[in-house]
């Protein structure tokens, strides 16, 4: 099964993430299949999330499952975890 999650880099007091496309099988910080956006959970709050919403709606259509953080941030930049836009 492939996710759409989150991979973990920087240092301990100041995480950083890359949303990904990863098989489910694989470790957190293994071998991804695509990168489609960023999350700094330390910069401000209008900045934090960023990511390409039609990579992310395509492999939603596709099969792939967003975990629950995923989900969260997808929601909070207005797409749903089926892939549709919710600005509009």
């Amino acid at each position: 099964m492939v996710k759409i999650r989150l991979k973990r880099f920087g240092t301990k007091a100041r995480p950083d993430y890359r949303i990904v496309v990863q098989d489910a099988r694989k470790p957190r910080d293994g071998v991804t299949i695509e990168e489609i956006g960023q999350y700094h959970p330390i910069a401000a709050e209008d900045s934090q999330v960023s990511f390409d919403a039609e990579r992310a709606k395509y492999w939603i259509s596709v099969g792939a499952q967003p975990t629950a953080i995923v989900k969260k941030l997808f929601n909070r930049k207005g797409l749903s975890a089926t892939g549709k836009d919710l600005s509009k």
